[in-house]
């Protein structure tokens, strides 16, 4: 049987409206395996980031489960889901949220305090960062702010930041939107190196069919429904 990192079980998604409820998520079931690079394709408005929030913590299905590290998410409480967030998830965004006056180093860094993992000793801290910008290309610009970086090493930033404090789990919400393709290529090259050498789990949302040959698995959505996988 192969080693699930996460899974969700006939997931749905509803939203009030003036009139009846618009169904984001129609019953979506799906395995992302560990180690492993899965992609979620779609277009713009087909439940991806939907799902990826609630696969992730940040929202809760309507109907379903979501299993990770042996626990229904859907049926923790909001500390219990904060904690699971903080400490075993990484997360990557198109908008890529770094904090404007501090260093790459420092975001990295910063991010593994929030994280409470790696707390006790500043040296392992501080090995950590580094490491984690040098594996993503960024060892002679880490100490440069944001507005010193282009769009791309900007993302590679937050990636390194999502990965230092150790997840069990990365998702990443069309992290390569605001890139252009070669770049953005080389952002989801960086997530298999990633894998290769930290053995974390990447999910990943994407419309770009340029990356679906370096993934591992991919899922297609289509106005909430699986069509593929």
């Amino acid at each position: 049987m192969n080693d699930v990192c996460i899974s969700c079980k006939n997931i749905k998604r509803g939203f009030p409206t003036a009139d009846n409820t618009f169904w984001a998520l129609k019953g979506v079931n799906l395995d992302a395996e560990r180690g492993k690079l899965t992609i979620l394709k779609g277009r713009s408005g087909s439940g991806k980031t939907t799902l990826i929030n609630i696969l992730g913590a940040l929202d809760y299905p309507s109907e379903g489960e979501v299993f990770f590290a042996g626990k229904d998410l859907s049926k923790l409480s909001e500390n219990a889901r904060d904690s699971i967030r903080r400490e075993q998830m990484g997360f990557v965004f198109q908008s890529v949220a770094l904090v404007s006056m501090m260093t790459a180093y420092e975001n990295v860094e910063f991010g593994m305090r929030i994280s409470g993992r790696f707390n006790s000793s500043v040296g392992e801290r501080k090995r950590r960062a580094e490491r984690m910008l040098a594996l993503v290309g960024l060892a002679q610009r880490m100490r440069h702010l944001p507005q010193e970086l282009s769009g791309g090493e900007q993302q590679r930033v937050a990636i390194a930041r999502a990965i230092a404090h150790n997840p069990n789990i990365i998702f990443a919400d069309e992290p390569t939107a605001e890139l252009d393709t070669n770049t953005g290529l080389q952002v989801v090259k960086i997530f298999k190196d990633l894998i290769e050498a930290e053995g974390v789990t990447v999910l990943m949302t994407t419309h770009d069919p340029g990356f679906l040959d370096i993934a591992d698995r991919v899922y297609e959505l289509e106005d909430g429904e699986l069509t593929d996988g």
